[in-house]
């Protein structure tokens, strides 16, 4: 789906969390960003995903990684999510969809035998110069934190 590779510059972006506080790439200049895409807060799949994260957030900040949530859900949905699973990272409220557009995420998808756009699974491995190391499109739900700390 994405046509970013490993070794492009990650693009620039800036949108709001749940909390209205605006995050951008720039603003993590120096650590690693892991930034996860995800369809729907709040979902079996999207929930499975966030909380393996959440369960290993100690291990990531050990190896100098910040989180960052991204769905096109509303702040409000994004707070729900975040705080009915105590989630340690910021959720961006990506309604217009900048940085889901911007990271090619979002297309043409199957569900039950139904098609819609939506955004497609997919995790972003930045480096500290804002470069991308990894493109995860096949995340495991329940395993993606070992995807990713591997």
């Amino acid at each position: 789906m994405t046509t970013l590779q490993k070794g492009d510059r990650a693009p620039q972006f800036s949108a709001k969390d749940q909390d209205g506080n605006i995050h951008s790439l720039a603003d993590y200049k120096g650590k690693k960003l892991v930034l996860f895409f995800y369809p729907k807060a709040d979902t079996p799949g999207c929930t499975a995903e966030a909380c393996d994260l959440r369960d290993n957030f100690e291990r990531f900040k050990a190896n100098n990684y910040a989180l960052l949530g991204v769905s096109a859900d509303t702040a409000k949905s994004q707070t729900k999510f975040k705080t009915k699973y105590n989630f340690p990272f910021p959720l961006l409220a990506d309604e217009d969809k900048a940085v889901i557009q911007a990271f090619g995420v979002w297309g043409p998808k199957k569900f039950m035998g139904r098609e819609f756009d939506g955004i497609h699974r997919t995790t972003f491995i930045i480096n500290e110069e804002g470069i991308i190391d990894e493109v995860i499109t096949n995340v495991k739900t329940k395993e993606h934190a070992a995807q990713i700390l591997k």
